[in-house]
């Protein structure tokens, strides 16, 4: 049986007709980790945990865990966050 071609949905053709990412449109978290010391996230929904060796940041459908040593919530605003240390390990759950 041949399959056809997937069409794409909704956020998929707003985002090319704005000329946007989809994944700004659907609001899943962006994360952006520069070398080990790093890390740069978009659209979160808040911290959950917060320590120096474990942080854990609700992305809405994600939960996202960092690990590592010396961790610190540098800057936070409603969209953004900056978490900066000895990044050991990100899970997505």
């Amino acid at each position: 049986m041949e399959r056809k071609p997937r069409r794409p949905g909704l956020l998929e053709r707003a985002a090319q007709v704005l000329d946007l990412p989809a994944d700004a449109l659907a609001g899943l978290p962006k994360l952006e980790l520069v070398g080990d010391g790093e890390l740069r996230m978009e659209n979160h929904k808040g911290i959950l945990a917060y320590g120096s060796e474990e942080i854990h940041v609700s992305g809405g459908v994600f939960l996202v865990k960092i690990s590592g040593e010396d961790l610190e919530l540098r800057t936070m605003t409603g969209l953004e966050l900056l978490i900066t240390g000895k990044i050991h390990q990100i899970t997505l759950a």
